[in-house]
């Protein structure tokens, strides 16, 4: 088994030429003007071009307009659209792309109703809630509340570290992790280190299963 990995956030080209070398299976481009992670399609699309061949691009999207989606999606070169929002399946799927669902974790009642609503998304993020924020909030859920049967379509987030990554790994065995906070040095800027001790975490915890 290999967990795939997502680094989201990534603000300059040194952190994508990083996060390409380190291995990682995707990058995360925040198009949310509100968050500190925040970049703009102009300023964007040279990072989505540093990315290597076998790193997928990812936009981040929280209740934009087909306008907004259109207009980044002129300019960067994304290969997935990954949405944070209320968007309904029927907006996440109109622009002939791969998407995933981000899903903010409160109950298992809640939980299973939103898989199901979103089982057409060709994987679901999983994130802790936390009132008025669509995510980022560098805290955890309950990984227990996520059903046996999702969990291999499933991309765990939410207060993931190089910390605890590894035993996130070993109990959900997910098919991704993502993390943006967790790599940070400060907001919106990424630690190569962490970056580093993140993806060798993960790393780890794969070797581990395989031997197991």
């Amino acid at each position: 088994m290999r967990t795939r990995i997502k680094l989201c956030g990534l603000k300059q080209i040194d952190e994508v030429v990083l996060a390409d070398r380190l291995g990682a299976d995707a990058i995360g481009l925040v198009f949310y003007p509100p968050s500190p992670r925040a970049i703009s399609a102009a300023n964007a699309a040279p990072l989505a071009a540093a990315a290597g061949a076998f790193c997928t691009r990812v936009g981040l999207f929280v209740n934009p307009t087909i306008d907004e989606v259109e207009s980044v999606l002129a300019e960067v070169q994304l290969d997935v659209l990954q949405f944070h929002g209320e968007e309904p399946p029927e907006f996440c799927a109109a622009f002939g792309r791969p998407w995933m669902k981000a899903l903010r974790v409160r109950d298992a009642d809640q939980l299973a109703t939103d898989l199901d609503t979103y089982s057409a998304a060709n994987s679901l993020l999983l994130d802790a809630y936390k009132a008025g924020e669509p995510g980022g909030t560098g805290e955890t859920f309950n990984w227990n509340l996520i059903p046996e049967r999702w969990r291999s379509r499933i991309i765990l987030a939410g207060g993931l570290t190089p910390a605890n990554v590894a035993e996130a790994v070993r109990q959900v065995q997910p098919l991704g992790v993502d993390v943006s906070g967790g790599i940070e040095a400060s907001k919106g800027i990424k630690s190569a280190e962490k970056m580093t001790d993140f993806v060798r975490q993960v790393r780890l915890a794969d070797s581990q299963r395989d031997i197991a």
